[in-house]
């Protein structure tokens, strides 16, 4: 990015912003989307948000680095966490989200549609 980066307010919303998958622009490099902060009435930086596609690459990616393996690599309990966590997060409703779940867990999609299911029909019954 160019511009002030070390500005106390960018510095602040940088881990926020690359937390979501955005990017940090220059205020006078915005574009459609993007979305300009203000800080004490001075654009201080824009941030260019993710389009939903890559959302659920960088949800994946993300999990995938707080659990410390590949997602194929957990065991079946920790599967069914991370899709919890996928569900919470909206990446369902991505076009194929359930495949590209499935693909990074090393499961089918019906093991998928099963750890949902099962979710569901847990908070029903409480």
């Amino acid at each position: 990015m160019t511009g002030p980066v070390d500005h106390p307010f960018v510095e602040a919303v940088k881990p926020l912003v690359e937390a979501m998958g955005g990017q940090l622009v220059a205020p006078d490099l915005a574009q459609g989307d993007d979305v300009v902060l203000v800080w004490e009435g001075v654009d201080r930086v824009a941030v260019r948000l993710p389009h939903l596609s890559d959302s659920l690459d960088h949800l994946l990616a993300e999990l995938r680095r707080r659990h410390g393996m590949p997602l194929a690599e957990l065991d079946r309990k920790t599967k069914q966490s991370v899709v919890r966590v996928l569900e919470t997060r909206g990446a369902f409703s991505v076009r194929h989200g359930v495949e590209i779940v499935a693909n990074a867990l090393g499961v089918s999609r019906f093991t998928v549609y099963n750890y949902l299911n099962r979710e569901n029909a847990a908070k029903e019954a409480d």
